[in-house]
Protein backbone atom coordinates (compact mmCIF):
# COMPACT_ATOMS: atom_id res chain seq x y z
CA UNK A 1 0.00 0.00 0.00
CA UNK A 2 2.74 2.59 0.70
CA UNK A 3 4.11 1.58 -2.03
CA UNK A 4 1.16 3.89 -3.96
CA UNK A 5 2.25 6.82 -2.49
CA UNK A 6 5.40 6.93 -1.15
CA UNK A 7 7.32 5.51 -4.38
CA UNK A 8 6.25 8.35 -6.35
CA UNK A 9 7.36 10.85 -3.75
CA UNK A 10 10.62 9.46 -3.13
CA UNK A 11 11.51 9.03 -6.94
CA UNK A 12 10.64 13.17 -7.56
CA UNK A 13 13.11 14.13 -4.43
CA UNK A 14 15.84 11.17 -5.38
CA UNK A 15 15.83 12.23 -9.43
CA UNK A 16 18.40 14.82 -9.36
CA UNK A 17 21.33 12.76 -7.31
CA UNK A 18 20.12 9.74 -9.99
CA UNK A 19 20.81 12.25 -12.95
CA UNK A 20 23.81 13.33 -10.76
CA UNK A 21 25.50 9.94 -11.21
CA UNK A 22 24.46 8.89 -14.45
CA UNK A 23 26.59 12.20 -14.95
CA UNK A 24 29.53 10.74 -13.24
CA UNK A 25 29.29 7.72 -15.18
CA UNK A 26 27.62 5.21 -12.49
CA UNK A 27 25.44 2.50 -13.51
CA UNK A 28 22.26 1.89 -12.45
CA UNK A 29 23.53 -2.07 -11.81
CA UNK A 30 26.16 -0.38 -9.53
CA UNK A 31 24.21 1.52 -7.37
CA UNK A 32 21.81 -1.94 -6.91
CA UNK A 33 24.98 -3.81 -5.31
CA UNK A 34 26.31 -0.68 -3.87
CA UNK A 35 22.61 -0.55 -1.90
CA UNK A 36 22.97 -4.57 -1.13
CA UNK A 37 26.16 -4.31 0.28
CA UNK A 38 25.27 -0.92 2.49
CA UNK A 39 21.85 -2.57 3.91
CA UNK A 40 23.22 -6.56 4.59
CA UNK A 41 26.36 -4.37 6.24
CA UNK A 42 24.02 -2.30 8.58
CA UNK A 43 21.96 -5.17 9.39
CA UNK A 44 24.45 -8.00 9.96
CA UNK A 45 27.05 -6.21 11.69
CA UNK A 46 25.15 -3.90 14.03
CA UNK A 47 21.80 -5.81 14.53
CA UNK A 48 22.95 -8.99 15.70
CA UNK A 49 25.13 -6.92 18.68
CA UNK A 50 21.85 -5.04 19.70
CA UNK A 51 23.10 -1.68 18.08
CA UNK A 52 19.50 -1.17 16.25
CA UNK A 53 19.73 2.42 15.98
CA UNK A 54 23.30 2.70 14.63
CA UNK A 55 22.02 -0.41 12.23
CA UNK A 56 18.87 1.08 11.36
CA UNK A 57 20.78 4.29 10.09
CA UNK A 58 23.48 2.74 8.24
CA UNK A 59 20.26 0.47 6.68
CA UNK A 60 18.22 3.84 5.76
CA UNK A 61 21.04 5.41 3.94
CA UNK A 62 21.53 2.27 1.36
CA UNK A 63 18.13 1.25 1.44
CA UNK A 64 16.63 4.21 -1.26
CA UNK A 65 18.82 3.37 -3.76
CA UNK A 66 16.35 0.70 -4.48
CA UNK A 67 14.75 3.75 -6.08
CA UNK A 68 17.94 5.76 -7.53
CA UNK A 69 18.98 2.67 -9.55
CA UNK A 70 15.23 2.96 -11.33
CA UNK A 71 15.06 6.43 -11.96
CA UNK A 72 18.71 6.11 -13.49
CA UNK A 73 17.83 3.17 -15.68
CA UNK A 74 14.63 5.19 -16.67
CA UNK A 75 16.66 8.25 -17.29
CA UNK A 76 19.35 6.43 -19.18
CA UNK A 77 16.89 4.69 -21.50
CA UNK A 78 18.95 1.19 -20.23
CA UNK A 79 15.89 -0.16 -18.59
CA UNK A 80 16.02 -4.08 -19.01
CA UNK A 81 15.04 -7.44 -18.20
CA UNK A 82 18.24 -8.41 -16.23
CA UNK A 83 17.83 -5.18 -14.58
CA UNK A 84 14.78 -5.81 -12.99
CA UNK A 85 15.59 -9.24 -12.22
CA UNK A 86 18.61 -8.37 -10.53
CA UNK A 87 16.79 -5.65 -8.58
CA UNK A 88 14.58 -8.29 -7.50
CA UNK A 89 16.84 -11.02 -6.49
CA UNK A 90 18.68 -8.39 -4.11
CA UNK A 91 15.99 -6.95 -2.89
CA UNK A 92 15.44 -10.34 -0.99
CA UNK A 93 18.71 -10.61 -0.27
CA UNK A 94 18.72 -7.62 1.31
CA UNK A 95 15.48 -8.30 3.09
CA UNK A 96 16.60 -11.31 4.43
CA UNK A 97 19.81 -9.65 6.31
CA UNK A 98 17.79 -7.42 7.92
CA UNK A 99 15.53 -10.03 9.65
CA UNK A 100 18.55 -12.23 9.62
CA UNK A 101 20.09 -10.00 11.87
CA UNK A 102 16.97 -9.61 14.05
CA UNK A 103 16.75 -13.57 14.58
CA UNK A 104 20.25 -13.49 15.68
CA UNK A 105 20.48 -10.52 18.38
CA UNK A 106 17.43 -12.44 19.86
CA UNK A 107 19.61 -15.95 19.27
CA UNK A 108 22.51 -14.83 20.90
CA UNK A 109 22.70 -11.49 23.11
CA UNK A 110 19.02 -10.79 23.08
CA UNK A 111 18.30 -14.32 24.88
CA UNK A 112 14.68 -14.88 23.47
CA UNK A 113 13.85 -17.89 21.32
CA UNK A 114 10.40 -16.92 20.49
CA UNK A 115 11.41 -13.86 19.05
CA UNK A 116 14.14 -15.70 17.36
CA UNK A 117 11.34 -17.73 15.68
CA UNK A 118 9.08 -14.74 14.97
CA UNK A 119 11.94 -12.73 13.26
CA UNK A 120 12.79 -16.20 10.98
CA UNK A 121 9.22 -16.59 10.27
CA UNK A 122 9.08 -12.67 8.91
CA UNK A 123 12.37 -13.25 6.76
CA UNK A 124 10.16 -16.42 5.13
CA UNK A 125 7.43 -15.11 4.76
CA UNK A 126 8.22 -12.02 3.00
CA UNK A 127 10.02 -14.27 0.38
CA UNK A 128 6.99 -16.31 0.28
CA UNK A 129 4.95 -12.79 0.03
CA UNK A 130 6.71 -11.85 -3.21
CA UNK A 131 6.87 -15.64 -4.84
CA UNK A 132 3.09 -15.95 -4.80
CA UNK A 133 2.81 -12.86 -6.93
CA UNK A 134 5.61 -13.58 -9.29
CA UNK A 135 4.49 -17.28 -9.23
CA UNK A 136 1.03 -15.83 -10.60
CA UNK A 137 2.50 -13.83 -13.00
CA UNK A 138 4.72 -16.21 -14.29
CA UNK A 139 1.53 -18.81 -15.49
CA UNK A 140 -0.03 -16.28 -17.08
CA UNK A 141 -2.95 -14.68 -13.95
CA UNK A 142 -2.43 -11.23 -13.30
CA UNK A 143 -2.92 -11.63 -9.90
CA UNK A 144 -4.65 -7.86 -9.14
CA UNK A 145 -4.44 -7.80 -5.69
CA UNK A 146 -1.29 -6.24 -3.27
CA UNK A 147 -2.60 -7.27 0.16
CA UNK A 148 -1.80 -5.62 3.60
CA UNK A 149 1.21 -5.52 4.19
CA UNK A 150 3.92 -5.58 1.12
CA UNK A 151 7.55 -4.86 1.18
CA UNK A 152 7.47 -1.45 1.99
CA UNK A 153 5.28 -1.75 4.93
CA UNK A 154 7.48 -4.76 5.88
CA UNK A 155 10.54 -2.63 6.11
CA UNK A 156 9.42 0.77 7.34
CA UNK A 157 7.33 -0.99 10.39
CA UNK A 158 10.11 -2.99 11.20
CA UNK A 159 12.95 -0.12 10.41
CA UNK A 160 11.13 2.42 12.08
CA UNK A 161 10.48 0.42 15.32
CA UNK A 162 14.13 -1.53 15.36
CA UNK A 163 15.26 2.25 15.31
CA UNK A 164 13.40 3.46 18.12
CA UNK A 165 14.11 0.15 20.14
CA UNK A 166 17.56 0.99 19.41
CA UNK A 167 17.24 4.39 21.96
CA UNK A 168 16.93 2.32 24.43
CA UNK A 169 20.62 0.45 24.01
CA UNK A 170 22.10 3.15 22.68
CA UNK A 171 20.52 6.44 24.65
CA UNK A 172 19.26 4.76 27.57
CA UNK A 173 15.66 5.85 27.12
CA UNK A 174 13.52 3.26 29.05
CA UNK A 175 11.07 0.83 27.65
CA UNK A 176 10.97 1.49 23.95
CA UNK A 177 12.59 -1.24 23.05
CA UNK A 178 9.45 -3.68 23.76
CA UNK A 179 8.66 -1.42 20.20
CA UNK A 180 10.33 -3.81 17.69
CA UNK A 181 9.23 -7.17 19.51
CA UNK A 182 5.60 -5.58 18.59
CA UNK A 183 7.07 -4.68 15.34
CA UNK A 184 7.64 -8.62 14.42
CA UNK A 185 4.41 -9.76 15.36
CA UNK A 186 2.74 -6.96 13.60
CA UNK A 187 4.86 -8.11 10.35
CA UNK A 188 4.42 -11.73 10.63
CA UNK A 189 0.58 -11.75 11.18
CA UNK A 190 0.31 -9.24 8.15
CA UNK A 191 2.51 -11.09 6.24
CA UNK A 192 0.26 -14.50 6.64
CA UNK A 193 -2.49 -12.00 6.06
CA UNK A 194 -1.05 -11.14 2.86
CA UNK A 195 0.28 -14.87 1.59
CA UNK A 196 -3.41 -15.67 2.01
CA UNK A 197 -4.88 -12.90 0.41
CA UNK A 198 -2.98 -13.31 -2.96
CA UNK A 199 -3.37 -17.15 -2.61
CA UNK A 200 -6.56 -16.83 -2.55
CA UNK A 201 -6.84 -14.22 -5.98
CA UNK A 202 -4.58 -16.49 -7.31
CA UNK A 203 -6.96 -19.36 -7.20
CA UNK A 204 -9.95 -17.47 -7.82
CA UNK A 205 -7.64 -16.29 -11.27
CA UNK A 206 -6.96 -19.51 -12.08
CA UNK A 207 -10.53 -20.80 -11.69
CA UNK A 208 -11.83 -18.47 -14.36
CA UNK A 209 -9.14 -19.02 -16.87
CA UNK A 210 -9.56 -22.41 -16.96
CA UNK A 211 -13.54 -21.96 -17.01
CA UNK A 212 -12.87 -19.72 -20.05
CA UNK A 213 -10.76 -22.24 -21.77
CA UNK A 214 -13.53 -24.87 -21.40
CA UNK A 215 -16.05 -22.16 -22.55
CA UNK A 216 -13.53 -21.64 -25.77
CA UNK A 217 -13.00 -25.31 -26.12
CA UNK A 218 -9.33 -24.84 -26.57
CA UNK A 219 -8.38 -26.47 -23.51
CA UNK A 220 -5.20 -23.98 -23.05
CA UNK A 221 -6.74 -20.39 -23.03
CA UNK A 222 -5.49 -20.35 -19.23
CA UNK A 223 -1.96 -20.67 -19.83
CA UNK A 224 0.02 -23.07 -17.66
CA UNK A 225 -2.27 -22.53 -15.04
CA UNK A 226 -3.96 -25.97 -15.23
CA UNK A 227 -0.79 -27.94 -16.37
CA UNK A 228 1.35 -26.22 -14.01
CA UNK A 229 3.64 -24.92 -16.39
CA UNK A 230 4.83 -21.21 -17.44
CA UNK A 231 3.69 -20.15 -20.71
CA UNK A 232 6.65 -18.34 -21.36
CA UNK A 233 9.00 -16.37 -18.58
CA UNK A 234 9.12 -12.88 -20.13
CA UNK A 235 9.79 -10.97 -17.65
CA UNK A 236 6.80 -11.39 -15.83
CA UNK A 237 8.38 -13.11 -12.86
CA UNK A 238 10.99 -10.00 -12.54
CA UNK A 239 8.12 -7.66 -12.58
CA UNK A 240 6.24 -9.33 -10.10
CA UNK A 241 8.78 -9.21 -7.61
CA UNK A 242 9.79 -5.48 -8.45
CA UNK A 243 6.68 -4.12 -7.97
CA UNK A 244 7.15 -4.74 -4.06
CA UNK A 245 10.26 -2.28 -4.32
CA UNK A 246 9.75 0.53 -1.20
Amino acid sequence: MLNKYARAFFTRVLTPFAALLLRLGVSPDTVTLIGTGGVMAGALVFFPRGEFFWGTVTITLFVFSDLVDGTMARQSGRSSRWGAFLDSTLDRIADAAVFGGIALWYAGGGGDPVLCAVAIFCLASGQVVSYTKARGESIGLPVNVNGLVERAERLVITLVCAGLAGFETTFGVPHIGVLLPVALWVVAAGSLVTILQRMVTVRREAAEADAAAARGGTGQGGGGGASGRPPGRNGATAAGQGSEAP
